[in-house]
């Protein structure tokens, strides 16, 4: 009768921890998050080593996001984004074919999953982490619209130590408001994703400005303005 018992409520579990993880994610498809995992993650951190860290992070909403700037960042992270739903098999491919050729380390993630480990998760590279990414990022391409899942990716990513989202990454290298950024400014920003700590969107490295060119050049090759017609209204 006791093992009945906790068969019972085992089947449960996972059902439950579903739910959970849906209530997470829902509400967030009409309210602007003020707070992201990684945001809390890095001001802990910065109190544990005892390194004064001011956050900054302003929200905009999407009609107030430039398209110089959502373009600049979908032709560096992820041009298929319209298109796929939540994973770029194609890229995931090529990643571990480079990887295992020895070659530097690369990421395959889609702005999917960058929103997923984002909001919801920790930093890291754990079997676990990677399971429950995967997991966050179906529910996201479920519950939220494509549109909805950039602007809330373009308001939450780290553009430098406590710079997070496009306002405040406007503001601290070009003390500009991020409706009023350039073409080229944007695509600056984009170009130091991959390292946004390391690198400078305002003082470019040759590297960075080499970078920041050919995501013009993408943008031009994608349609320009008319690729974001591809995204949900």
């Amino acid at each position: 009768m006791r093992t009945g018992h906790w068969k019972h409520w085992l089947w449960r579990i996972p059902l439950q921890l579903a739910l959970l993880s849906l209530l997470l994610v829902l509400p967030w498809r009409w309210i602007d998050p003020p707070l992201t995992a990684l945001m809390a993650e890095r001001q802990t951190s910065a109190w544990l080593e005892q390194q004064p860290l001011d956050i900054q992070h302003s929200w905009r909403p999407w009609t107030e996001l430039p398209d110089s700037l959502k373009l600049a960042v979908l032709a560096a992270e992820d041009q298929k984004f319209p298109q796929h739903h939540g994973f770029d098999t194609g890229a995931i491919l090529a990643a571990f074919r480079h990887n295992s050729a020895g070659g530097a380390l690369r990421g395959a993630s889609t702005i999917s999953q960058q929103v997923a480990k984002n909001m919801f998760l920790w930093s890291g590279r754990s079997w676990l982490r990677k399971g429950l990414e995967a997991w966050f990022t179906l529910l996201l391409e479920s519950c939220w619209s494509k549109q909805r899942i950039l602007e809330i990716y373009l308001n939450s990513a780290e553009w430098d130590r406590g710079i997070f989202g496009a306002q405040a990454a406007a503001r601290h290298y070009f003390g500009a408001d991020a409706s009023h950024l350039t073409l080229q400014q944007a695509s600056l920003l984009a170009a130091i994703l991959p390292d946004p700590v390391g690198r400078d969107a305002a003082h470019p490295a040759p590297q960075v400005s080499a970078r920041a060119s050919w995501i013009r050049q993408q943008i031009r090759q994608l349609g320009g303005a008319r690729y974001l017609d591809r995204l949900d209204d």
